[in-house]
């Protein structure tokens, strides 16, 4: 069979029903062996980021590899801010680029370029994958690919990506007489790769429940990479553990849930933040503790607790905070024995404990603002739309200030997704993450972009409209790029160079491409507007008009302890509140 067939065969045998691609002439073969297949198909969408961050959306939605395609040259360099963004967020994908002819490619000959659109992506891709090569021996697509896929999802989960010139494509092979993976040493040892769990472990974690008083779990993006939701859920119930997460643990656990508690970290709820200050057992589930969730002071963190945790990177153990116990294991291999130990399990008092941090939650809401008559207060405005948003929605998030409010304040339901750009933190990923989003799950999906992120990739409208996507836009408009003008406010004596700007009229651009389009420019709007949103099949665009000095509050700032963030509470009221020793003051610096 021809080459491109084989690739395409393997790709719908691993349940992939459609590729994101933009075509070029090195992927021609390719995607002409998608277009007479009917249980695969091509999503054709306006720039290669955009179809990595659809893949990656794709692949985080239904839990199993995403698929993205580009050319040669500037289409596969176009690809490396999404496959950075599953590297640093742990998701499988598999990226397959087109390249020159073998014979036009310059190998080690000192050149810098002989074939059209020639790019060593391969190089250039390391680093930020878990496996990439270039193809040169039509007797290596078997190995290669079965390996690539296999690594993708195994382990941590990451991007892979190969690189396969056009003259193998289109040439014929007999796969079955090639030389597997699955047959060599490789995947051996790769198989032969322990988890750290064990039955006396797993007993001491059940002990340390038993006697501890205030305990939390943190949930981070492992809990999700894993696939370990609802043994999260089940845990929960079997012991009474309130739950905190991580940026991208939000959606691990329904926020109906009663032991949920919001989330922690430099733009947390301050109610979770002190919760889980004060905590005297912290089991951390998937999360890797940057900066960003523990604050630049690392020591500080839960300083008063017993530290478990739990994650299948051996290298991210005792690499920012100490802990006391280290287990190497995927998530949910961790929590099924641990589940399974815990059948009879008598679940301890905690009532003294939920008083605590329930009354810490009624007293320290998350609201950025007081509220002021004609302006709209975006915590409030994110919790009135997740109110008005159904079971199963999948709702994603741009990179800057709405996205923090967004993930402070949206309530999420039972089935419902969040989706975030984690570790790259990239703007223009909301808007192409929510069509794969949509393919991926036939749920509706709703967009929550800043003015700044939404032009990054608003070619992708067209997309949406060609496909008609259920995708609900809000885009939330202050005219800057809010988290980077917050942060000159605060250390650089309010100098806003290059974040203020004038936008265009976003609501006539939506109609430009056939989307309905609203305006919300008060709060007492949004109800109306919002039914209308939610009535509509298919896409749908709100604008919605913020203050251009809108900031996000709470937040931690340089050498305070996650407890501790600004507007800082009195001194003495926070020591009220700490359960434990107070960390010794500090200068901040300005």
């Amino acid at each position: 069979m021809k080459l491109s067939d084989y690739v395409v065969d393997v790709i719908a045998k691993e349940g992939v029903s459609h590729v994101f691609e933009f075509i070029g002439g090195a992927i021609v073969h390719l995607l002409d062996s998608i277009a007479n297949r009917d249980d695969i198909q091509c999503v054709s969408v306006r720039h290669e980021q955009a179809g990595a961050f659809a893949a990656e959306a794709y692949a985080r939605i239904n839990g199993r590899l995403g698929v993205a395609m580009a050319t040669s040259g500037p289409g596969a360099l176009n690809l490396l801010t999404g496959i950075g963004s599953c590297y640093f967020d742990s998701v499988p994908c598999l990226f397959i680029t087109g390249q020159v002819n073998t014979y036009e490619y310059k190998f080690d000959r000192p050149i810098r370029q002989i074939g059209f659109q020639e790019t060593d992506i391969v190089s250039v891709a390391q680093s930020l994958t878990k496996y990439a090569e270039l193809i040169t021996d039509l007797n290596r697509i078997r190995y290669c690919l079965e390996k690539a896929i296999f690594l993708a999802q195994s382990g941590r989960p990451g991007p892979v990506l190969l690189d396969i010139p056009m003259n193998l494509q289109r040439t014929n092979i007999e796969p079955e007489k090639l030389e597997s993976f699955f047959d060599s040493d490789e995947y051996k040892h790769i198989l032969q790769e322990n988890n750290s769990v064990n039955s006396k472990m797993l007993d001491d974690v059940i002990e340390l429940i038993s006697n501890s008083k205030r305990p939390i779990i943190l949930a981070g993006g492992g809990v999700r990479a894993a696939n370990a939701s609802e043994f999260l859920e089940e845990l929960v119930l079997k012991t009474g553990i309130p739950v905190v997460t991580s940026l991208m643990g939000i959606d691990a656990i329904s926020h109906e849930n009663p032991l949920y508690f919001g989330m922690i970290g430099s733009y947390g709820n301050r109610y979770s933040n002190l919760i889980l200050a004060n905590c005297d057992l912290l089991i951390i589930l998937g999360s890797r503790l940057d900066s960003r969730q523990t604050g630049t002071r690392a020591d500080t963190f839960a300083r008063g607790a017993i530290k478990i945790h739990v994650d299948i990177d051996a290298n991210e153990l005792n690499a920012k905070v100490t802990v006391n116990f280290a287990i190497k294991s995927d998530v949910k291999e961790f929590l099924i024995p641990l589940n399974n130990k815990l059948k009879e399990f008598n679940k301890p008092d905690f009532s003294s404990w939920y008083e605590t941090f329930r009354n810490v939650k009624d007293k320290y809401p998350t609201y950025s603002a007081e509220i002021k008559d004609g302006i709209i207060e975006p915590n409030r405005f994110i919790e009135f739309l997740s109110s008005k948003c159904k079971e199963g929605d999948i709702i994603s998030l741009d990179v800057g200030q709405h996205q923090m409010w967004a993930s402070q304040s949206f309530k999420l339901k039972a089935g419902q997704r969040l989706l975030n750009s984690g570790g790259m933190g990239a703007m223009g990923f909301a808007l192409p993450a929510a069509v794969g989003a949509a393919l991926s799950s036939r749920q509706d999906v709703i967009v929550i972009a800043g003015d700044g992120g939404m032009q990054v990739n608003i070619q992708e409208l067209d997309t949406i409209v060609r496909l008609n996507l259920p995708i609900k836009i809000f885009v939330l408009n202050n005219s800057c790029l809010g988290m980077v003008r917050q942060f000159q406010d605060i250390y650089f004596e309010g100098r806003q160079q290059s974040t203020i700007y004038q936008n265009p009229n976003f609501v006539e651009i939506a109609k430009a491409y056939g989307i309905p389009a609203y305006n919300i420019n008060v709060m007492e709007e949004a109800e109306e507007v919002i039914n209308k949103v939610v009535s509509t099949v298919g896409p749908v665009f709100v604008e919605v008009k913020l203050e251009n000095n809108t900031a996000v509050n709470p937040k931690l700032v340089v050498n305070r302890p996650i407890e501790d963030m600004y507007p800082h509470l009195d001194r003495e009221v926070l020591k009220e509140i700490m359960l434990i020793d107070m960390v010794e003051e500090m200068d901040v610096p300005k």
